[in-house]
């Protein structure tokens, strides 16, 4: 069972680059119909969903915005924080109240210099999540506006 400082998303982390992590994190709230980010703004934090759920969105030119996917408790809202330039690629709206906790990107950047170990396995953990995303991103799209869908066949 995952403590309340530690989510399960961060929990297999090396423990001394996780506790510092969690020390340097804290709680906060959206309501629901908030936005908590806008694609190409400055990425400067990022959160782990505890409880709610947030939407994600991706500006389509001349179209109304996609939501392209959905996060739940103990998911990681926004990637973009670890890679420059540091801007959203995708936007974020709180489907229901949301609780989260917090993070300072620079402050967690500058951990995982000071733990090298800790910050290459939190960097493998955020490239998995973009490569899920991206895939849901592009089947949603393919889906919404693809001539005949994404072409899955269940």
């Amino acid at each position: 069972m995952t403590s309340p400082t530690s989510p399960r998303l961060i929990s297999h982390l090396p423990s001394a680059g996780r506790d510092r992590m969690v020390q340097l994190s804290h709680e906060t709230q959206f309501p629901k119909g908030a936005r908590i980010f806008e694609e190409g703004r400055r990425a400067d934090r990022f959160w782990i969903i505890r409880t709610g759920a947030v939407t994600l969105d991706l500006h389509v030119p001349g179209r109304r915005a996609a939501q392209v996917e959905t996060l739940g408790p103990d998911k990681l809202l926004g990637w973009s924080w670890l890679f420059p330039p540091h801007t959203w690629h995708l936007g974020a709206s709180a489907l229901s109240p949301v609780r989260a906790l917090e993070f300072d990107a620079e402050a967690v950047r500058q951990l995982c210099r000071e733990e090298p170990v800790f910050g290459q396995e939190l960097t493998r953990c955020v490239a998995e999540i973009i490569a899920r995303r991206l895939h849901a991103a592009r089947t949603r799209l393919l889906d919404l506006y693809g001539p005949q869908g994404s072409g899955l066949r269940l």
